[in-house]
């Protein structure tokens, strides 16, 4: 039976910035004016941000009482629209003004301003907006970079679309967005790597949607194979012949059910202008993604009401092609290497079974409580590779690991455990800016004792509390290497529509990577 396949998906905008004012930037149809709150010691009536009186004046129209009418306060994220069916003569193809509520004008509050403007103007060919110039940090310094990275993420991702209908999808994203900030300096560097950064949340949400009767282990991997000739990164692919060759029981025994063999990739950057020679010299950073292209649970089968998300299993794999995909982008200064262990956890006669014992790469072994805790057992394989045969500094990696994790946040912080405190604070300020947050977790070796098997080095069914014995699992597997583990599965998924956060598998992770791997030093204070 022939492969589905694919139809175009919708691209995120086209960005710009401008030195004019919004209502002087011709050839657009949509002005966007920021609203802040009322001044405390003023008169109570709503601010508006920089171009807002020049476009009052060519409308002849009072913008603040259009403000006040539709009942905004400047809360973020509060939209009210003006249609203009006569343009103005400034610019006679304006057809809409929409007013957009900041808030503090923070870069969260940017961020979600963004996100807002997104769903406003969804299907219009063009915006030009001064949001992102009203930017201030707590000691109310203008942060250009982190106003622009902010506001652009919110409007790419709340205009994020998957769809997979005969018809097309039922809206397009606004094609171009103009960045009005007069106050700003036009800069374009700090523009690229901000639609860098918005374009790795796109990337890995839309690999986290496809579906699973399409996206399998081949699949990934040739995405992958596309990323490394588009970026200039080497890959590697091991089939399950060379999986088994090399003794990666893990990946094998996850993937041993289904009729799409499981796969292991490996994308490798090097910064560009350096010679091979310096290039070995550098430190590497190994990051690794859980590739579970879709999760049955197995014979140890999950109900149906969770197998239903479950082809966003393979979200920590597709964060990490996406940041792999967008390092040259952000400059990042070392190495990386990025691994995707991936594997459908399916049922057959060939199927993992419970009390299993599988040998993984490098000789540890697991006895199987749980078909259903797979994610730890390709992770472990893909970890204790990295960890022998690349010499790196860090080891990070992703993954929707745990449904505990979820019962401890929620769907809106992601969990953070790590073995050096400068690496843990390194990627929580990563997330804090990236607008991916992370709550750190101890990895309290008193619960160790609950992996204990009577056959094995290790049980992967350990009980709870799960988020905690999970992470314990892996600990060996890196051996001293300073390590971190972010499990995502309490953010894996969007419920509902949350500023720039669209209904469906979130990708959550790539931006918080990469604000992290485009820092000039990653990997200061991380211990050696």
């Amino acid at each position: 039976m022939a492969a589905p396949v694919l139809p175009a998906q919708v691209s995120p905008p086209q960005f710009a910035v401008s030195d004019l004012l919004p209502g002087a930037i011709t050839g657009v149809d949509v002005v966007a004016v920021p609203v802040l709150p009322a001044d405390d010691g003023g008169d109570g009536t709503v601010l508006l941000g920089p171009g807002a009186a020049e476009l009052s004046d060519d409308l002849a129209v009072d913008l603040v009482a259009v403000a006040e009418l539709h009942g905004l306060t400047g809360k973020v994220g509060d939209v009210a629209t003006l249609p203009v069916p006569d343009g103005t003569t400034t610019n006679p193809g304006l057809r809409l003004v929409v007013l957009v509520g900041v808030g503090a004008a923070r870069p969260i509050d940017l961020r979600r301003a963004g996100a807002a403007l997104a769903r406003a103007t969804r299907d219009r060919e063009a915006v030009a907006t001064s949001i992102p110039a009203l930017a201030v940090d707590d000691q109310d310094v203008v942060d250009e970079s982190e106003a622009i990275e902010a506001f652009v993420a919110g409007v790419m991702l709340g205009g994020f679309v998957f769809h997979w209908r005969s018809q097309g999808p039922p809206h397009q994203p606004v094609r171009r967005v103009v960045i009005a900030a007069p106050g700003l300096v036009a800069d374009r560097a700090a523009l690229e790597r901000s639609v860098a950064l918005g374009g790795a949340g796109w990337r890995s949400r839309l690999l986290a949607s496809v579906p699973s009767n399409l996206k399998n282990p081949a699949w990934l991997a040739s995405q992958a194979e596309e990323i490394a000739s588009a970026a200039g990164l080497d890959v590697k692919i091991w089939d399950e012949s060379q999986l088994a060759r090399e003794g990666f029981g893990g990946i094998l025994a996850v993937g041993a059910a289904s009729a799409t063999p499981p796969r292991l990739i490996q994308l490798t950057y090097t910064p560009r202008g350096i010679a091979a020679r310096a290039a070995r010299k550098l430190p590497v950073v190994v990051l690794v993604g859980k590739g579970i292209t879709f999760d049955s649970g197995g014979l140890s089968i999950k109900p149906a009401a969770s197998m239903g998300s479950m082809k966003r299993d393979m979200t920590g794999g597709g964060v990490v092609l996406a940041t792999m995909a967008a390092l040259a982008d952000v400059d990042c200064p070392v190495r990386v290497v990025g691994l995707v262990p991936a594997a459908e956890n399916a049922i057959s006669g060939s199927a993992l079974r419970p009390g299993d014992v599988i040998r993984h790469w490098g000789g540890r072994t697991t006895e199987v409580g749980n078909t259903d805790a797979e994610g730890r057992l390709v992770l472990a394989d893909a970890l204790a590779y990295a960890a022998a045969e690349h010499d790196p500094a860090v080891i990070v990696d992703v993954a929707t690991l745990t449904g505990a994790v979820k019962v401890a946040l929620g769907q809106q912080v992601g969990g953070l455990f790590a073995t050096d405190d400068a690496l843990a604070a390194a990627l929580d300020a990563a997330g804090t800016r990236a607008g991916e947050p992370l709550w750190r977790f101890p990895l309290h070796a008193a619960y160790e004792d609950k992996l204990a098997s009577k056959v094995a080095d290790a049980s992967n069914d350990p009980g709870g509390p799960g988020s905690i014995t999970a992470a314990l699992f892996l600990k060996p597997f890196v051996g001293d290497v300073p390590w971190a583990h972010l499990d995502i599965a309490s953010v894996g998924d969007v419920e509902k529509e949350w500023h720039e956060w669209t209904v469906g598998p979130s990708g959550f992770g790539a931006r918080l990577l990469l604000t992290w791997l485009g820092t000039p030093e990653p990997l200061a204070g991380v211990s050696d």
